[in-house]
């Protein structure tokens, strides 16, 4: 185990967005809750050109909200990153959103894969306008059993909140969902809410801000269980 801890935030600041003022009162709480130092550090997307030798000292990498991002092809060339060498990665709103798309791109064969935002005549618009946006919005969720979201939240059920207006479009779910990710988390109409890479170290990403949570004193669970990869040995 290690006593200090050093995580980088991939995505472009803005203290006037509300996740991007829980995310580090979210991390200090699930640091103090498990004993541990934590040491963060803003990387804002415009920067990265080198995700390998940029990323290498931290212990983890979490994909923050507030998409899109200046330079979407560096917060993908993270994600992939942390992937592909197996560090402990979490992924919130937009996060989840490139997370879905890196993966989709690098692991699962549609290079032609891209987000609406960007690209509204996207050849395959995976992530897409949600039905009914998600702003400033909470909803009751379904956590899959066995899956590393369920057993950080130690129930079946969770609500949580949003601000988001893009979500993955349910008609590549079968062509993202059969190389090892997992659907974990989904909303009461079936939608996916959360996904995570089975086999890895810790590869987690929701569409909903977990977040949030440190804002009324809260250790969200999800980033407990972030804090205690990032802090576990391999």
């Amino acid at each position: 185990m290690t006593d200090r801890i050093r995580v980088a935030l991939v995505g472009d600041y803005n203290e006037a967005v509300i996740a991007h003022q829980a995310i580090p009162k979210a991390l200090q709480l699930a640091a103090e809750a498990r004993g541990c130092e934590i040491e963060r550090k803003w990387i804002h997307t415009s920067s990265i050109a080198n995700a390998s030798e940029q990323l290498s000292e931290f212990d983890g990498v979490w994909c923050v909200p507030a998409s899109p991002y200046a330079n979407t092809a560096g917060a993908l060339e993270a994600i992939r990153y942390v992937r592909e060498q197996n560090r402990p990665f979490l992924g919130t709103c937009g996060g989840f959103q490139h997370a879905m798309l890196e993966y989709a791109r690098n692991a699962c064969g549609l290079e032609d894969a891209d987000h609406a935002e960007n690209h509204p005549g996207a050849g395959v618009p995976l992530v897409t306008l949600l039905a009914c946006p998600l702003i400033e919005e909470s909803e009751e969720l379904a956590l899959v059993e066995g899956t590393r979201i369920q057993r950080a939240y130690r129930c079946d059920r969770t609500t949580e909140g949003y601000h988001c207006r893009y979500g993955l479009n349910p008609r590549y779910q079968c062509d993202l969902f059969r190389y090892g990710l997992l659907a974990s988390a989904r909303d009461r109409s079936g939608q996916v809410r959360a996904a995570e890479l089975d086999g890895h170290r810790f590869f987690l990403a929701t569409l909903f801000q977990p977040e949030r949570r440190a804002l009324r004193g809260e250790v969200p669970a999800v980033v407990a269980a972030f804090v205690e990869a990032m802090a576990c040995p391999r």
